[in-house]
């Protein structure tokens, strides 16, 4: 078996565990979660106050960079250990589904060695109720819609992240 040969099977046996729900994808640790000993995700309370403190100053206007420099102030190592946080971690989380309590996955495409948003070219799988929720579907939705407001991205295209 060649390596693109052993590329296509590995994705083949990952897009069938997201449509039967065996997928171990969905149970993937992210800041502001643990795993429990039967390999559920519980809320890390410490994480959990950060996060919800991240998409309040969100709400409340201020840039990736001040949040990231807030973080720091505070003494709040990013989800890598570092003790600065980057834009990018800030926005990803931001962006995660996964606090809402839901599971969104294949919101990413391989083409070759490409990562593409999927944007209806493949289907996407939700799971609901795999975990407790840290964020509220109201902030989530409202934070999505403060970045749409400062996004330079043409708003019907950003839409489409929004929904589930």
């Amino acid at each position: 078996m060649n390596s693109i040969q052993k590329s296509e099977a590995i994705k083949k046996g990952l897009r069938k565990g997201f449509q039967d729900g065996s997928s171990k994808m969905a149970k993937r640790k992210c800041y502001g979660y643990d795993i429990n000993p039967d390999g559920e995700l519980v809320v890390n309370p410490d994480e959990a106050r950060v996060v919800c403190w991240i998409f309040e100053q969100c709400l409340a206007g201020n840039s990736l960079g001040k949040i990231a420099a807030g973080l720091e102030r505070q003494g709040i190592p990013s989800p890598t250990g570092r003790p600065r946080w980057n834009r990018e971690a800030i926005d990803k989380l931001l962006s995660n589904e996964k606090y809402t309590g839901r599971v969104l996955l294949q919101k990413t495409i391989s083409t070759g060695a490409v990562q593409i948003e999927n944007d209806d070219l493949m289907a996407r799988y939700l799971y609901t109720g795999t975990h407790e929720a840290i964020i509220s579907d109201e902030i989530f939705t409202a934070v999505q819609q403060e970045k749409l407001s400062r996004s330079k991205e043409p708003q019907n295209h950003v839409a489409m992240r929004l929904t589930f």
